[in-house]
């Protein structure tokens, strides 16, 4: 599978999530989660403009693209022209709400002075294993890529001119496809439709559906017809406004945050941002995920697609301040009682459905941040069924981390945690402030619902204060440092004071301690990078959520014109589209690493909820 790594827009419904580049070329498509199962390895769409080779319409020399979404919705417009041939081609994709197709609408206009003769290619390549063999059909004007489990259907509302199954990639760039088969076992496979000629000024339209069937559902053989058939029997103008009229009152619903006199910049995150959480929620979980993926062959990272308890804590919150209250009670009330082993813990990572996914190791801030997740949602709701509902869940936790924490202090041998960023095996300032914030919020949540607890809570929590006061301040750095091992500054240590309350913001070492992270984790483009010689995807970049995390810093202490100056760094580090990155490039200041990334959106939309409730936007 070749790299792809940037979603520079997506698009999807409850069951379909597609991803594409700024140049409108589809690169993942997921059934029927967000995070499983990606079908393409590619989908190239071309053409043929008399004899001419094939015009690639994602990757021309001659191509000039401009690219939206059409307002406030999650359906994306392309337009590609041509400046060789004089050919305007305006794309609209969109996946219909409750449907299991996507919708590829095409204009074509010549505006050339000669006629011009238009052959409209699709080459499309699905991922195959030895497990998952995939294979090529044509039949009725249907190119069916299936295997043991799922079919990819490809086809219009116009009638097939020419077909290759095998063989596909040595001809298609020619523009010229063809053989002698209607079956094969390519896992990539061509189609082309004739647009005919068209005069000077003309137009030529032609719409493909992508539908994904489940093969134990209906018949590839005799169900799969009728299926189609009622697609191209929709309306297809209606399809799109009425995707368009649910994204915008879905939008309507959930704008919560008075914005309507910030900039456009802001504006464009904000929007995109409400429109992006419900293409990374499962609705049937709760399971919440971390970003669309962008690297499935791990050559850069352990994959994304996956949910964290860890994110959770700071993405529900800002789910609540956008009204998103029955998500969020979904994800605590049923994700996290299903994911929770009978120890008390949780593990790293999970597929959105709530089962295990690859993991590499056991860290204790996954635990404790669902005792702190549940109490915020209970603080923006004032709910106290729901806290009761899962005090079963958050005592078994307790229990898991009084564990944890009494192997610390008793010297015995206990398993090694993974630190916040996943790196480091061993005692952490963040993790350890993650626990001493929950043992706090379970005296809280004992002391809403009438019952006693155990005091042990309350000696745990200064014995960790204790300790890491004790441990993690260097002397010679005069700054707390994240472990005692490397002695790094960075961002993390801010967690102990938010969201962790462990120690004050004016404290005198919080105080040396920033100035220690201004000294070493500030880029020279004005953000900051996570720790002190990171080396994730060259370690230089400026994160989002670390620069966001000096913003909110900042907005405790009273320092205003910082907390903006950092703000408006991320602010202006949006895509076209308006979507944060993991990164920043520091030459481009855009994106440069997980495009649309949840954790970075959720630390916006929290503070930007604090800037405005200070009026200081």
């Amino acid at each position: 599978m070749r790299n792809k790594y940037f979603n520079d827009a997506i698009i999807g419904n409850d069951k379909i999530r597609v991803s594409f580049t700024e140049t409108g070329e589809l690169i993942r498509l997921f059934y029927s989660m967000i995070d499983y199962k990606q079908f393409f390895d590619f989908f190239h769409v071309g053409l043929k403009v008399n004899d001419s080779a094939l015009i690639y319409l994602h990757d021309d020399i001659n191509n000039v693209y401009t690219q939206e979404y059409i307002e406030n919705s999650n359906v994306l417009t392309t337009n590609i022209y041509n400046k060789y041939f004089n050919v305007k081609i305006s794309q609209t994709d969109f996946v219909p709400i409750g449907k299991n197709f996507l919708v590829r609408d095409y204009v074509i206009k010549n505006e050339n002075t000669i006629d011009l003769d238009i052959n409209f290619l699709l080459y499309s390549k699905l991922l195959t294993n030895i497990n998952n063999d995939t294979s090529g059909l044509v039949k009725n004007d249907i190119l069916i890529q299936y295997n043991h489990d799922f079919s990819i259907c490809t086809f219009s509302n116009k009638k097939i001119s020419n077909y290759q199954i095998n063989g596909a990639g040595n001809t298609f760039m020619s523009g010229v496809i063809g053989g002698k088969d209607y079956i094969g076992m390519s896992p990539d496979s061509a189609i082309s439709y004739n647009l005919n000629k068209l005069a000077p000024g003309q137009e030529a339209k032609i719409t493909i559906y992508i539908y994904i069937n489940r093969n134990k559902e209906r018949d590839i053989f005799n169900q799969i017809d009728l299926e189609t058939e009622n697609v191209k029997k929709l309306d297809v103008e209606l399809l799109k406004n009425e995707t368009i009229n649910y994204w915008q009152e879905y939008l309507k619903n959930h704008d919560k945050l008075e914005i309507k006199n910030l900039s456009s910049k802001i504006k464009k995150i904000y929007y995109r941002t409400i429109l992006l959480y419900p293409l990374l929620i499962n609705e049937k979980t709760g399971g919440i995920s971390a970003g669309m993926e962008v690297d499935e062959g791990k050559s850069n990272c352990g994959r994304y697609s996956y949910c964290w308890t860890r994110d959770a804590i700071f993405i529900t919150e800002a789910l609540d301040l956008l009204g998103f209250q029955e998500e969020t009670t979904k994800f605590y009330s049923e994700f996290c009682r299903k994911t929770q082993y009978e120890s008390g813990m949780w593990e790293q990572r999970f597929y959105t459905d709530g089962r295990l996914a690859p993991s590499w190791g056991y860290q204790i801030d996954e635990t404790a941040s669902v005792i702190y997740g549940v109490y915020e949602h209970y603080k923006t709701y004032q709910d106290k069924t729901f806290l009761a509902d899962n005090l079963e869940m958050l005592e078994k936790a307790t229990s898991f981390l009084k564990r944890y924490v009494d192997d610390i202090f008793g010297e015995q041998k206990f398993i090694k945690s993974y630190d916040l960023w996943e790196e480091f095996e061993g005692i952490t300032l963040y993790s350890l402030s993650s626990i001493y914030s929950a043992f706090n919020i379970m005296i809280e949540i004992y002391n809403l619902l009438d019952k006693t607890f155990d005091m042990e809570l309350q000696d745990k929590a200064i014995q960790i204060k204790k300790y890491c006061e004790e441990h993690f301040y260097d002397e010679e750095r005069k700054s707390y440092v994240r472990n005692e091992i490397d002695k790094k500054i960075d961002i993390s240590l801010i967690g102990a004071v938010v969201p962790f309350r462990m120690f004050s913001p004016n404290e005198n070492k919080v105080e040396s301690t920033i100035e220690k992270i201004n000294s070493t984790l500030r880029t020279y483009t004005g953000g900051y990078v996570r720790y002190e010689n990171d080396h994730y995807m060259g370690g230089s970049n400026p994160w989002p959520i670390a620069t966001l995390w000096m913003a909110w810093y900042y907005l405790e202490v009273g320092n205003y014109e910082e907390a903006i100056k950092y703000f408006d760094f991320v602010v202006n580090s949006a895509s076209q589209q308006g979507f944060l990155g993991e990164q920043v490039n520091n030459e481009t200041m855009k994106p440069c690493w997980v495009i649309g990334l949840n954790w970075s959106h959720s630390m916006f939309i929290i503070t930007l909820k604090k800037l405005l409730d200070k009026g200081l936007l």
